[in-house]
């Protein structure tokens, strides 16, 4: 790779292109931005909503705190809040500037308006259809596979905006829309590019990664937050290094799934990603003393590898994306101490050979033991490496080479996991609501008799 080559330049527009500024859990966020843009296409306060979703954003949005809304949980909340209070523009920042006189009236409207909730058969991961009603006229928003990618704004038979998805080669422009393509990303370039960027392309991004990500990590340590993981740790392990990493990586996510009013820096479309890719790899830093552009460079690291990891399993799966961020973290920790290809390589495929299976279900206070765990196991593959140990090919999934690791677990992820996934939202959705019925009907057989 040659500074400022095209795949130089790709890799600097790849870290603007993820690294984003979110405001509350990005599913919800998403719905509420959605939302907000179908009741700017209505034009009026909608008096009735219909919302198709994906299962995956059934399971990220159903137990996850929705910020700004006074405490309100679950899909409702983030499409009432979109259309009462979002402002369009600032897209996943759609409620970030709620006034708190102006909170009552998201949960007002949802005791006054009819808000019906149902399943897509959808063969995205990630697709969120909206439609508004007021009178006889509707508006009607559909989102598909990025947070932010609306690709049909319809209004009274109308369309408005539509994108074909994916996007038809001879459409120049959508083409320009289009990300940068994530299949060029590979560890042995990655680990280049962070040694030959000028700090400046990647300064103003990372800086603001730092700035966002340990400001709500720090929120999370000192104020209460879900199972306060982040606390607990610390309290019980300690001022080591290691525990240190872990810990405010914990608080961060136990701030942000429990309704903390501080946006974060994403990566992956995550904020619990962004988060864990970076606030290890920080805390590192500081407690060592290692000067600002080592850091920068070392973050670009955990955060490219962790995009790198995902490329192959999307968006949205049942494999708890917090392990390709610690994962990811770890190998920016190997890089930030000094760490050559050969250590980032092989911190990544021990890490991943600890941590990979663990599942997805859904946005909520658990994702911050998930990522103290999965951050650990990033420090444990360093450490190990450091001391001549390695799990080797033929240790279970584990491949000789780290691409052919990568690609393993994606397949794994994307492939092998798809029943899982269905089994996920089986539980959490029908099995759940099977047993509240019985409880209820339990209820009325104990008064009855």
């Amino acid at each position: 790779m040659q500074p400022k080559s095209k795949q130089y330049m790709d890799y600097v527009h790849i870290l603007e292109e993820e690294l984003i500024p979110a405001f509350g859990c990005t599913e919800p966020i998403a719905l509420a931005y959605g939302a907000a843009a179908a009741r700017d296409a209505l034009g009026v306060l909608p008096e009735k909503v219909c919302v198709s979703v994906s299962g995956n954003i059934i399971k990220n949005v159903k137990s996850v705190v929705v910020p700004n809304t006074g405490g309100l949980v679950g899909i409702e909340a983030a499409v009432a809040a979109g259309i009462t209070v979002g402002e369009t523009e600032k897209e996943l920042e759609v409620i970030a500037a709620v006034p708190k006189e102006k909170i009552p009236k998201i949960s007002d409207y949802i005791k006054k308006t009819p808000i019906e909730v149902k399943l897509s058969e959808t063969a995205f991961i990630l697709d969120i259809l909206i439609t508004v009603y007021a009178g006889d006229s509707y508006a009607k928003i559909r989102i598909c596979e990025q947070h932010t990618n609306i690709v049909l704004i319809e209004k009274n038979h109308e369309i408005l905006l539509e994108k074909s998805f994916p996007c038809k080669e001879d459409n120049k422009e959508e083409k320009k829309q289009k990300q940068i393509d994530r299949s060029l990303l590979n560890i042995k370039d990655i680990v280049k590019f962070a040694d030959i960027v000028c700090i400046e392309d990647i300064k103003e991004v990372l800086e603001r990664q730092i700035a966002y990500n340990m400001e709500i990590a720090e929120e999370g340590m000192k104020n209460n937050y879900g199972a306060n993981i982040g606390k607990v740790l610390r309290s019980c392990y300690g001022e080591d290094i290691k525990m240190k990493a872990k810990a405010y990586a914990a608080a961060g996510s136990d701030a942000r799934m429990n309704g903390c009013s501080l946006p974060v820096i994403i990566c992956s479309g995550s904020g619990n990603q962004g988060i864990t890719a970076s606030v290890p790899v920080i805390v590192y830093a500081r407690e060592l003393g290692i000067c600002k552009e080592k850091l920068l460079r070392a973050l670009a690291v955990s955060n490219l590898v962790t995009i790198h990891q995902k490329t192959g399993i999307g968006r949205l799966s049942a494999y708890c994306g917090a392990v390709s961020a610690g994962c990811g973290s770890g190998a920016g920790i190997a890089y930030l101490l000094g760490g050559d290809c050969k250590e980032v390589s092989h911190t990544l495929v021990n890490s991943l050979a600890v941590v990979s299976g663990i599942i997805c279900d859904g946005a909520k206070a658990s994702c911050a033991a998930k990522i103290a765990a999965a951050v650990d196991a990033g420090i444990l593959g360093y450490e190990m490496y450091k001391q001549g140990q390695q799990f080797r090919a033929g240790d279970g999934i584990v491949a000789k080479g780290v691409e052919e690791n990568i690609g393993n677990i994606g397949y794994l992820a994307k492939v092998g996991m798809k029943e899982t996934d269905k089994e996920i939202l089986h539980i959490m959705t029908e099995r759940e609501n099977a047993k509240d019925i019985k409880k209820a009907d339990e209820k009325v057989n104990e008064k009855v008799n």
